[in-house]
């Protein structure tokens, strides 16, 4: 089911959550559209009670959450939401098919027609061939999967996806982010992705929703957060201490990188001092190229959590 572009499909205006004393949403406001959107920030940072705002398991401190301009706890609203929780919750006794009518039910579609979903929702997530099995047989990246699929067997709009690479090896992550690239790709169905993991959501996502200690630090698209910065690399393949001379004689500062010499808001005085001084020590180079900003980046700059919180996958 493809959404509605024009209207955005989640919006919270000042959003508020309290647990006696503690403040786990702060005036959140933010809108999310369509396609795939990352809801990243450490723990504590707000991001289950917002999913259980929309999802209309609790009510908010004050503000107000919509879904598709509806309110979260109108019976439509909820027909138009997925979720996949990160806790195992599975029945273990049961087959994947079983299970999967028995949600499709939930959602009202008679039995005929929610064994037939089932079928092609575990067709889906790869699970087809093992849709008979008990759940309790299936390893942990199958349980993740089944877990997606009752979470997409009714045809919703949008899916909440929590931490949805959780225990997986780095094969079934890279395997779970494919799959939800397909998931909106083909079937129009859009996602929010909660994780702590920032290369997850550069992996995977358009938009990001950046939360610290209940406050909105970011609500934009990935790719304009992640743009080129004005800091350029530097890679020569010989003399590189004879270029950082010449840079220094120009009055370049300079710093280094493993193999790159890296010069920070390079003006285009800068860049004209690169290239003489790649001349000046002859240096051949080998790459200059701007760095371009990784969310762990824009976190430690921007919000005022701990980054340890939230760890860049690329070392899991």
């Amino acid at each position: 089911m493809a959404s509605d572009t024009s209207t955005p499909l989640l919006t919270a205006d000042k959003l508020s959550k309290s647990y006696g004393a503690v403040l786990a949403l702060n005036e959140a406001t933010f809108g999310i559209g369509s396609g795939i959107t990352g809801l990243l920030g450490p723990n504590g940072s707000g991001k289950s009670t917002t999913i259980r705002i929309f999802l209309g398991l609790l009510k908010p401190t004050g503000g107000d959450a919509r879904v598709l301009g509806m309110d979260v706890n109108s019976p439509e609203a909820r027909t138009r939401l997925g979720y996949m929780p990160e806790h195992d919750c599975l029945p273990p006794n049961v087959s994947a098919a079983d299970f999967l009518t028995h949600m499709a039910q939930v959602s009202g579609i008679p039995f005929a027609r929610a064994r037939s979903l089932a079928a092609d929702t575990l067709r889906h997530v790869g699970l087809f061939e093992e849709r008979y099995r008990p759940i309790s047989n299936y390893s942990t990246g199958m349980k993740q999967r089944v877990k997606l699929a009752q979470a997409l067997v009714h045809d919703p709009v949008l899916v909440f996806m929590d931490e949805p690479t959780a225990g997986l090896d780095p094969t079934g992550r890279v395997e779970m982010l494919n799959l939800i690239r397909k998931i909106n790709a083909e079937f129009g169905i859009s996602l929010v992705l909660s994780t702590h993991l920032m290369q997850d959501v550069e992996r995977s996502c358009q938009n990001i929703v950046l939360l610290d200690a209940g406050r909105v630090v970011h609500a934009e698209s990935v790719e304009r957060l992640t743009e080129e910065s004005q800091t350029v690399y530097v890679e020569v393949t010989a003399n590189r201490e004879d270029f950082i001379s010449a840079l220094s004689e120009r009055g370049i500062a300079t710093a280094q990188d493993g193999g790159a010499v890296v010069v920070e808001d390079a003006t285009n005085r800068d860049l004209d001092a690169i290239r003489d001084a790649l001349v000046a020590a002859n240096a051949p180079l080998h790459r200059l190229a701007p760095r371009r900003r990784t969310l762990l980046d824009i976190f430690r700059r921007d919000a005022r959590g701990s980054t340890d919180a939230i760890r860049n996958s690329a070392n899991p």
